[in-house]
Formats: structure tokens, sequence, C-alpha cells
């Protein structure tokens, strides 16, 4: 190859990609070519015209595959970005329809636990477990009224005897001997005293939510 030739086919090489580049932006654009566009054609016309004719072709080929790999790299980067997101959108969903499932799961556990009415008998509880217990036996939109009425008339003390009125237990029950329609274990078992509390303040009251507002006016209930 003489040494003309070698310069055309470097050169060439170089500035092939811009000028199907430049020609293809401007035939998207819809524009005609400005002078400085036939400047930069003419010029490459004449360094095309340098090489010889069989090299020519070669040239251009080797120019429109820079051009085809370039593509083609910047469209597998946006394909593993797409790829990459769709992942994290699938761990993202995957995950919380997990966490659902697991709460779905405790709660029935829950609820199949309170409908058997078996509990771990202990013989003494503490306030946090009774009220572990509880939260396994009353409906979960009426935990919250449910603790305020025992709050208020024992603090969560399965034990506690009134002195003027003898009312025993969670819920104050006069006399405390009605939770035996609960449960024979009504004075030791803080899960007999809740089942019967809940029941009294649906049958007298409606629901804890109703017995909480009657307290509230009242200071009994």
């Amino acid at each position: 190859m003489s040494r003309t030739s070698a310069r055309g086919l470097a050169v060439v090489s170089a500035t092939a990609v811009t000028t199907v580049g430049a020609v293809m932006g401007v035939a998207q654009a819809g524009t005609a070519p400005s002078a400085g566009d036939d400047q930069t054609a003419a010029g490459d016309a004449t360094l095309l015209a340098d090489i010889p004719e069989g090299r020519q072709a070669q040239v251009q080929t080797v120019a429109l595959t820079r051009q085809a790999d370039t593509q083609a790299v910047a469209a597998d980067a946006v394909a593993r970005t797409s790829a990459e997101e769709a992942a994290r959108k699938q761990a993202a969903e995957a995950a919380v329809a997990k966490r659902q499932a697991a709460e779905e799961k405790a709660k029935k556990e829950r609820e199949a636990k309170a409908a058997s009415g078996v509990f771990p008998v202990r013989s003494s509880y503490t306030a946090a477990q009774v009220q572990a217990i509880a939260r396994q036996i009353v409906p979960g939109g009426q935990f919250q009224c449910f603790s305020n009425i025992v709050d208020h008339e024992s603090t969560w003390n399965y034990l506690a005897v009134n002195p003027s009125s003898g009312a025993y237990g969670l819920v104050q029950a006069l006399p405390g001997s009605k939770m035996a329609s609960a449960g024979a274990d009504w004075q030791t078992n803080p899960a007999t005293q809740i089942k019967w509390g809940l029941n009294y303040m649906n049958v007298r009251y409606g629901s804890p939510c109703d017995a909480w507002a009657y307290w509230q006016a009242h200071g009994n209930y």
C-alpha cells in the first residue's frame, strides 16, 4: 500500500462515521445542508478520491460497522438498565407480598387461638402478658377502647378488688362471680375475665367503643 493510500485509509476511517452521522442528521431534521456541510462533504469526497477504488467500499464498510457497534452498545446499556429496574420492582413487590402473607398468617393464628379459647395457664401474669392475651381476643378495631376501660378500671391487674364495692378483676365485674359464666377460673385467669368483659360490653352497649363512649360521659359503665 502506498503512503498516500495509507493516509487516506486512516483519515477516512476516522471521519466516515462523522460524515454518515451528519448526513443522517440532516435527513432526519428535514433541512437542506448548509454551506459548511457542502464543504465537509467536498473534503470527504476528496479524501475518498485519494484511496484506490478497491479500498473505498472497504473503508466505508468499516465506518458503518463502527457506527452500528456504537449503537448496539448504547442499546445494550438501555436494555440492562430496563432489566435492572424491572428486577428491583419485582423484588419490592415480592417483599410486600411476603410481608402481607406473614401478617395474614399471624392474624389467622391469633383468631384461631382466640376462638379455641386455649391460652397457656400461668401461676401469675404480668400486665404485658394480660394485654397480649386481650389483643388475641378483642377485635383489632375495638382493642384500644377496651384497653381504655381496663386502664381506668384495674390498670390491667386481673386480681384487682374494689375495697368499697367488691368489684373484681380487669373489668371490675360486680359481683365478680358474674364472670363464672365465662369460666370457673374467673378469679385467676385473665383470659376468662377478658372474654366475659368483651361479651358484657357487646351485649349491653354494642361494642367496647360504645362502652368507652358511655364511660367517658358517666365515669363508669
